[in-house]
């Protein structure tokens, strides 16, 4: 008997489609290109000119995660690469690095050349408005490990930041100014609980009002992670920041101790900025514990900056300057870098 000739695609790999679909963002990705990348779209490896010997490589990794799953439910995918970007761009920031260049990976079932378009589209649009170069990456189609109709995205940035300028969080001091940037809602961070309270417990659908908005549900979920970096970058250059925290998976609780020295706390009240009728929702419909919002969620400050007590009234306007709308949320105190959350209303 003549045994059946098998193919790639047969088995749920479309090469033709998935190189197809690189050559139609290729344009797209050379023009993120800075004058320090050295290589094409395509080689083997991307090459980038090596900084100044004064200066360090900061290098950090991470995903969108189930944000994705939402994505898919609205069918809106154009968003999601700049959601990676910027989170990734912020986490290195936190150091005091600049972005250099960024190398992704998108696994999927299979490829869908719209959506794999749209994803590189915002990958692009980021990396422009950070002064980021998309430098290259990886794309693979793997039917049985992902389900049909998902796709997986991650990626890597490197940065760069003098050795001088190096920021650990070291130089916090007792008596320091705590100052919260506002978030643009999840972020990318939160979106299991998010999806079972907003989809399963509340029974919403992606398209409907979101109570207490104007909005959809895919609309106030899809909202962009916002990058920090030129507001921030602002501030460095004025201004000599002791720390920075990211607040992204851990919320305030886990994510401000990072960046404290021994023997200090950061005391936060909750009071000087409204939680965002996101959250609120949250809380409310899922019965969720006060302080396991404030460990999942960043509940409305995406970003905190540690300046000293004397530089506060400039870093207030440096920021206010760049429209990110700073807000003083607390101080440092003596203690055991911990977080301790005070209210000033009655």
């Amino acid at each position: 008997m003549k045994k059946k000739k098998s193919s790639y695609a047969e088995a749920g790999v479309d090469i033709d489609e998935m190189m197809g679909s690189l050559t139609a963002v290729k344009k797209m990705v050379k023009k993120t290109a800075t004058s320090d990348v050295l290589s094409d779209i395509g080689s083997f490896g991307g090459l980038f000119k090596s900084p100044g010997k004064e200066n360090v490589l900061v290098a950090s990794a991470d995903g969108v995660g189930t944000k994705l799953k939402v994505a898919a439910m609205a069918n809106r995918h154009h968003t999601i690469g700049q959601d990676l970007i910027n989170h990734c761009v912020n986490d290195i920031l936190v150091q005091g690095a600049k972005p250099l260049f960024f190398l992704d990976y998108l696994g999927a079932a299979k490829l869908e050349g719209s959506v794999f378009k749209d994803v590189v589209k915002g990958l692009c649009k980021a990396c422009s408005e950070n002064g980021c170069a998309l430098l290259g990456g990886e794309t693979a189609e793997m039917p049985g490990l992902y389900p049909e109709g998902e796709y997986d995205l991650v990626g890597t940035i490197i940065g760069t930041v003098a050795k001088k300028n190096i920021i650990t969080g070291s130089a916090v001091r007792a008596g320091d100014t705590i100052i919260g940037l506002p978030s643009s809602g999840l972020q990318t961070n939160g979106y299991s609980l998010a999806r079972k309270v907003i989809f399963e417990q509340a029974g919403l659908k992606i398209d409907d009002i979101f109570p207490g908005t104007k909005q959809t549900v895919a609309d106030i979920l899809l909202k962009v992670h916002k990058s920090f970096l030129k507001p921030v970058t602002a501030l460095m250059e004025k201004v000599k920041v002791r720390g920075m925290a990211h607040i992204t998976g851990g919320g305030l609780i886990d994510n401000v101790p990072r960046i404290l020295p021994d023997k200090v706390d950061a005391e936060i009240d909750r009071s000087t900025w409204k939680t965002p009728t996101l959250f609120q929702f949250i809380q409310d419909t899922g019965k969720v514990d006060r302080e396991e919002m404030y460990r999942v969620f960043n509940m409305g400050i995406g970003y905190i900056i540690i300046v000293r007590k004397k530089d506060t009234e400039e870093s207030m306007k440096i920021l206010k300057k760049a429209k990110v709308r700073p807000v003083i949320i607390g101080k440092v105190t003596k203690g055991n870098k911990t977080v301790k959350f005070t209210s000033s209303k009655v």
